[in-house]
């Protein structure tokens, strides 16, 4: 007991270190770290499917996450109402399923094509929230993307497997939802209590496909070691970067730069895992990324 105490004590001097250092990196540049993050842990789980399964790693990029934050949090559990208990639930149901509709659309498709088709969730309900003409101009740009990478024969069709398509557009769904409930979350529930309540359910519903596909593999001190360093670098630095600089960026100037997010996912898929794209998928991620820019940067002005 007194190990865990003390491991706890060195990851919380680690994360405050850490915050302090990050305090004197300008806020676009937390951004940016933070995304490429994300991407890199991406790239790291993408490695293991063979030994884990997308379900194998999504399971420990959840669980380790939702261990991790609570440890550093230590968020409030209890004594909130029924109804509060029951959002937390389906935010968490939303979370599981758009990482496992994520992880699962990259076994078959390129990091920067399935962060690219996912791009099309938040990109949905920026333009929803909005009734100017000017964001038909974003959806044309994002639908002209994702046509040019629909492996059905239009415009000659790019080899891309259906099913991949498939998901990564569910999971940019999932991501529509989760950044619906994650505004709610946040207004009834204190802190990041709401957060870490829908992480934990969302690391339980994994646990039956995580075992499914991960069987005996996470049992192997080397491969959760590596899946707690993809919680690492996919949910817990990112988040915490994300968190710094909002603290002095915009929100109007953060949307804008996350909308890099798919030609970094791009870049981190060609360097990392060489996946060498087409020069229409490429397009196809330039088109969508313009979109996400030009939502994010000629959006209605709302107090900041």
């Amino acid at each position: 007991m007194g190990q865990v105490r003390a491991g706890v004590a060195r990851l919380e001097r680690g994360f405050v270190a850490s915050r302090e250092a990050f305090g004197s990196v300008p806020p676009t540049g937390l951004v940016m770290l933070g995304i490429g993050c994300f991407q890199f842990g991406a790239a790291l789980a993408k490695g293991l499917f063979e030994v884990a399964g997308p379900g194998g790693m999504v399971f420990m990029r959840v669980g380790f996450a939702a261990l991790i934050l609570a440890l550093l949090w230590r968020p409030e559990f209890r004594g909130y109402t029924a109804r509060q208990y029951a959002l937390a639930a389906v935010f968490g149901a939303v979370l599981a399923a758009m990482n496992f509709a994520f992880y699962s659309s990259l076994a078959r498709i390129p990091l920067g094509v399935a962060v690219t088709l996912e791009f099309t969730g938040p990109l949905t309900v920026a333009v929803l929230g909005s009734r100017r003409i000017l964001d038909l101009l974003w959806v044309v740009l994002a639908a002209g993307g994702i046509l040019l990478l629909a492996p059905i024969g239009v415009l000659g069709g790019l080899d891309l497997d259906p099913a991949g398509v498939a998901l990564a557009l569910v999971a940019g769904f999932f991501w529509a939802l989760y950044i619906v409930l994650s505004q709610r979350t946040g207004s009834v529930f204190p802190g990041v209590s709401g957060l870490m309540l829908g992480m934990c359910v969302g690391a339980v519903m994994l646990v039956p496909v995580g075992i499914a596909q991960g069987g005996t593999a996470l049992l192997d001190p080397k491969i959760l070691l590596i899946g707690a360093a993809v919680a690492l670098l996919s949910s817990v630095i990112p988040y915490s970067l994300e968190m710094e600089a909002l603290r002095k960026l915009p929100t109007r100037v953060f949307g804008v730069l996350m909308s890099l997010e798919p030609a970094m996912a791009a870049l981190v898929g060609f360097v990392v895992l060489r996946e060498a794209l087409a020069p229409r998928a490429v397009l196809a991620i330039a088109l969508v990324t313009l979109a996400a820019f030009g939502s994010s940067r000629f959006r209605e002005k709302s107090p900041e």
